[in-house]
């Protein structure tokens, strides 16, 4: 459990939030949401002791023990994977160096002896003969194989020490768990797993995500940093989220009475509640919905960018086909092989592989960016494409500014460009801003403006959520469930492809999996399995 009293925060002249009182309790979840800059990430620093809080105090139950998703890749890099897990559990890891020190010694004393005597039945009674174990499945789980956890941290990718990172915070069973962004680099099958275990423990977790199917699954509470103030809800993320479209559109209705308003949130929460007791979700286990309450849905401040993809032309029967295509990576690893498919009219499919190079080798094969090392591919005379690609740094190699560097990219005037900027938030002082100094997220919604210029009638995604917002997000995934063309995309996001996604293709080095269906149903179709093992060449 974790109280935090009268918690004020503030850089210079601006106040993040002040006056916060929260108990955080076992058993519970709660995902933090709130707009870039809303200080979800601070909240976590002065939570965990990072930062000092400009007033107010946090405490933990006595004899509890925190635990934190760290963010730096480096400070382990002298430590083998092995002993970077069992330090998550920093009193049997200094158990372990006390005892390896006694023992090391040529003599021990009468008082060493005591000393060993005491470690080891603390030792026991951590459960240390089993940490090194306990330690290992964490890493199988989350994808690091045997082999590396004797190696030195410095030797892994910066994917593989990521996930290492997360079975030290995972490690030994913490009390209190904070997790900042834990899905990063992770695959769709780690982020499943990650549900799962989260959904099993009965401990108290504060999570930061903007993988919304994520926060779905795990959150049985949300907090939200909005007007300043961080306020506990019931519920997961999507339903903080419609509760509170309906209730800016209740707001909006002048003429609505506030009986009728009452009723029509009663019958969301009903509707909610038994939609989420039939999922397979891990908070329908948690009872999340039970203590709601009408008066905690409020309108939100978050503003949505307004991406509306619309197409100039009407595309023809004709697609795309590819033909016994094949790539290969720098290394000599095949990427996919024999891939054919045909994509028919109005279709929106995913592209899936165990290596997400692969999803980026096809799309920059099939823009024409990259030569196959195998077969080819032919578009449809009527199709005309949008582009987002996975690496967009060479376009922002410029001095230009917003307005100048949009205007490369489609007709119109200095007017018609600030329109498709203000669509996707950049205000007036914004669009000056030079092009090369630009964050990630805001980058990402230059390269969002530049499609919607093209009015294409065909669009390509590769990873479409990077960097993005949850606002960003929600608005970018809106837009592609209801736009009249095709779409071809690559996502670890799982609402994101469960929600577009009519048909799956996944990419492997000896063929394709191609089904229509939902991604849900994709996951849990157990021939389904078996046909990827014998394609990845997984069978024992």
């Amino acid at each position: 459990m974790i109280t935090v009293t009268n918690l004020a925060i503030q850089f210079g002249k601006k106040v993040l939030y002040k006056d916060v009182n929260l108990k955080f309790t076992n058993g519970n979840i709660y995902g933090i949401i709130g707009a870039n800059g809303a200080g979800k990430s601070t909240l976590l620093r002065a939570i965990c002791g990072d930062l000092e809080p400009n007033k107010g105090t946090v405490e933990m139950a006595p004899g509890e023990r925190l635990s934190v998703l760290e963010q730096d890749h480096f400070k382990y890099d002298n430590f083998s994977v092995m002993d970077t897990v069992l330090m998550g559990h920093a009193p049997l890891w200094a158990n372990m160096k006390e005892r390896e020190a006694l023992y090391a010694k040529d003599e021990m004393t009468e008082e060493d002896g005591n000393r060993a005597a005491e470690l080891e039945l603390k030792f026991a009674e951590m459960n240390g003969w089993e940490a090194e174990s306990e330690a290992a499945q964490l890493l199988q789980n989350l994808g690091v194989k045997e082999p590396q956890h004797t190696k030195q941290m410095a030797e892994l990718s910066n994917n593989e020490k990521v996930r290492v990172m997360l079975a030290k915070a995972l490690f030994g069973h913490p009390d209190n768990l904070l997790l900042d962004e834990p899905t990063n680099d992770l695959d769709l099958d780690t982020v499943q797993w990650l549900e799962e275990y989260l959904g099993n423990i009965e401990q108290t977790v504060l999570v930061v995500s903007h993988d919304r199917h994520f926060l779905d699954a795990v959150s049985t509470q949300t907090v939200d940093i909005d007007f300043g103030k961080v306020t506990v809800f019931s519920g997961n993320y999507s339903f903080w989220y419609e509760s509170s479209q309906l209730a800016l559109r209740q707001a909006q209705n002048q003429r609505q009475k506030a009986e009728e308003k009452r009723k029509e949130l009663e019958e969301f929460i009903r509707r909610f509640s038994a939609n989420v007791a039939k999922s397979k979700q891990t908070t329908s286990r948690k009872k999340m919905l039970e203590k709601l309450n009408v008066e905690e849905i409020k309108p939100s401040s978050r503003k949505y960018p307004g991406i509306i993809f619309q197409m100039e032309r009407e595309p023809g029967t004709q697609i795309l086909e590819v033909q016994d295509l094949k790539a290969v990576d720098t290394d000599g690893t095949v990427l996919f092989d024999n891939v054919n498919f045909t994509i028919e009219k109005g279709q929106k499919t995913v592209f899936l592989s165990h290596n997400p190079k692969a999803m980026t080798a096809l799309f920059e094969i099939i823009n024409g960016n990259r030569q196959a090392d195998k077969g080819e591919y032919k578009w449809g005379v009527t199709i005309t494409t949008a582009y987002l690609p996975l690496d967009n740094t060479e376009f922002f190699n410029s001095e230009l500014n917003l307005v100048d560097w949009l205007s490369q990219y489609g007709k119109g005037n200095e007017v018609l460009m600030k329109s498709f900027l203000g669509r996707m938030l950049f205000k007036d002082e914004d669009v000056q801003k030079k092009v090369n100094v630009l964050s990630g997220g805001e980058k990402m919604r230059c390269m969002i403006a530049r499609m919607q210029l093209k009015n294409a009638n065909c669009l390509i995604l590769d990873t479409p959520t990077n960097h993005l917002d949850l606002e960003s997000i929600q608005a970018f995934n809106n837009n592609l469930v209801n736009f009249k063309g095709n779409i071809l995309f690559a996502s670890h996001d799982h609402e994101f492809i469960q929600t577009v996604a009519d048909r799956i293709i996944e990419l492997t080095p000896h063929g394709t999996i191609d089904k229509l269906m939902e991604y849900d149903q994709y996951i849990y179709d157990e021939s389904i399995k078996e046909q990827k093992a014998k394609l990845y060449g997984l069978e024992d």
